[in-house]
C-alpha cells in the first residue's frame, strides 16, 4: 500500500474521531517520508524497465509534468473545497485522495511491469554488508562517484537558499502571502513547462552537458535571478527558469544512471544516491537559518557592516541578507558545473562507464 495512503487514513481516522492533534501531523508526515525512499528507488528501476534507453530523458519530463502539474492543480482545488465545504467536512477532501489511489492502483493492476533479471552473490552476505552494496558500486565506479559528488556539492549550495525562499519573499514584501504563492505557483508552472520541453526534445544527446550546463544556467539565471530581484515579476520569472532548467538538468542526470546501472542493482544504487542527495537538505536546514538571522541579515541592515560593499547588489534592510545569500549561492552553483567541466571522469562519464546493455569488448 502506498505511504501516502497510509498516512491520509491514519488522519482521516483522528479527525473523524476528533482526535487529531498538530503532531499527528509530524508523525505521519515523518513517516510518510521514509516510506518514500523506498519508493522512489524501486519506482525508478521500473521505468528502466519499461521504457527504451533512449527514451529515458523524455519519460522523466513526463514525470515532471504530472508531479509539477499536480502541485499546481491541487492546492487551488483543495482550498476552494475547503471554502466551500467547511471545515467540518474535511473528510471529503480525504475521501477524493483515497479515490485517486484506487485509480492508481488499476493502473498498476493493468500495466505489466518486467522484472529484471536477478543478480545472485557467490558468496552469502550479511544484511550490513547488503546495505553497503550501494557505496560500494559508486566507489568503485568511480566516474559515477565523481559525478555524484558534483551533484551533492550543487545541492548543498542551492538548498542552502532554496529552504528560505518563502522568508526571502515574505520579508521583501512585508508578509505578503499572494507574493509568495505568485512565486510558488510559477516555479510549479515552469516544472510542467520543463518537463513538456524534454518530453517533446529529449534531452541534450551528450546527457552530462545537461547536468553541468544546467547547473550552471539554473544558477544564474534562477538563483542569482531570485538574489538580484526586488519585484515580483523578477522572483516569479527567476523561480519559472530555474525550475525548468532543473527539469532537465535531472532529466539528464537520471539517464545516465539509468544507462549505466544494471536494472537489477538500481534498487540498491539509486537509494544511496538519494541518501547522498538528500543529505543537504537537513545540513541546509540547520545553517540556513542562523546564517539569514544572525550573519547575513544584520550585515546587511543599513548600518551593517557589508551594506556598503553590497547595498548596490541587493539593497538593504529586512530580506537583503538573504538576498545576498542567493547573489552568493547563484555564483557558486555555477562555478560548481564549471569545475565538473574541468573534471575529466565527470566530463567523461558517458564513455568511461559502458552501458549497462553493451556487451563486453
Amino acid at each position: 500500500m502506498d505511504h501516502g495512503v497510509v498516512a491520509t487514513l491514519v488522519i482521516l481516522l483522528l479527525f473523524l474521531t476528533s482526535h487529531l492533534q498538530l503532531w499527528h501531523l509530524y508523525v505521519t508526515g515523518a513517516l510518510s517520508a521514509a516510506f518514500q525512499t523506498f519508493q522512489w528507488p524501486a519506482y525508478s528501476a521500473a521505468i528502466s524497465m519499461m521504457v527504451p534507453k533512449t527514451q529515458y530523458q523524455r519519460a522523466s519530463g513526463m514525470i515532471s509534468m504530472a508531479e509539477s502539474g499536480s502541485g499546481i492543480a491541487a492546492p487551488i482545488m483543495a482550498g476552494a473545497l475547503v471554502g466551500i465545504l467547511g471545515f467540518e467536512r474535511l473528510w471529503v477532501i480525504f475521501a477524493i485522495d483515497l479515490a485517486t489511489f484506487v485509480v492508481a492502483l488499476g493502473a498498476l493492476v493493468i500495466v505489466t511491469i518486467p522484472n529484471p533479471p536477478r543478480v545472485e552473490s557467490e558468496h552469502p552476505e550479511s544484511l550490513f554488508r547488503q546495505s553497503m552494496f550501494g557505496f560500494r558500486y559508486i566507489w568503485e565506479h568511480r566516474p559515477l562517484f565523481d559525478l555524484q559528488m558534483v551533484f551533492f556539492a550543487s545541492n548543498l549550495v542551492d538548498s542552502l537558499c532554496l529552504t528560505i525562499l518563502p522568508a526571502l519573499l515574505l520579508a521583501r514584501t512585508g508578509n505578503n502571502a499572494t507574493a509568495l504563492g505568485s512565486t510558488q505557483s510559477a516555479a510549479a508552472l515552469g516544472g510542467v513547462v520543463g518537463g513538456a520541453l524534454l518530453t517533446a526534445w529529449g534531452g541534450p544527446k551528450r546527457k552530462v552537458n545537461g547536468v553541468l550546463m544546467g547547473m550552471v544556467l539554473a544558477s544564474l539565471f534562477g538563483t542569482l535571478v531570485v538574489g538580484l530581484g526586488r519585484s515580483l515579476p523578477v522572483w516569479m520569472a527567476g523561480s519559472f527558469l530555474m525550475v525548468v532548467i532543473l527539469t532537465v538538468l535531472n532529466g539528464s542526470n537520471q539517464a545516465i544512471w539509468q544507462s549505466k546501472v544494471p536494472p537489477a542493482l538500481q534498487g540498491r544504487v539509486f537509494s544511496v544516491r538519494r541518501l547522498i542527495a538528500q543529505v543537504t537538505v537537513p545540513v541546509a536546514m540547520l545553517a540556513s537559518g542562523p546564517l539569514a538571522d544572525k550573519v547575513f541579515g544584520p550585515a546587511m541592515m543599513s548600518a551593517g557592516h557589508l551594506a556598503p560593499l553590497f547595498g548596490w547588489v541587493t539593497g538593504t534592510g529586512a530580506g537583503a541578507g538573504i538576498s545576498l545569500m542567493f547573489v552568493w549561492a547563484g555564483l557558486a552553483g555555477a562555478l560548481v558545473g564549471i569545475v565538473g567541466y574541468l573534471v575529466p571522469n565527470v566530463r567523461n562519464v558517458e564513455r568511461l562507464i559502458p552501458d549497462h546493455d553493451t556487451p563486453a569488448a
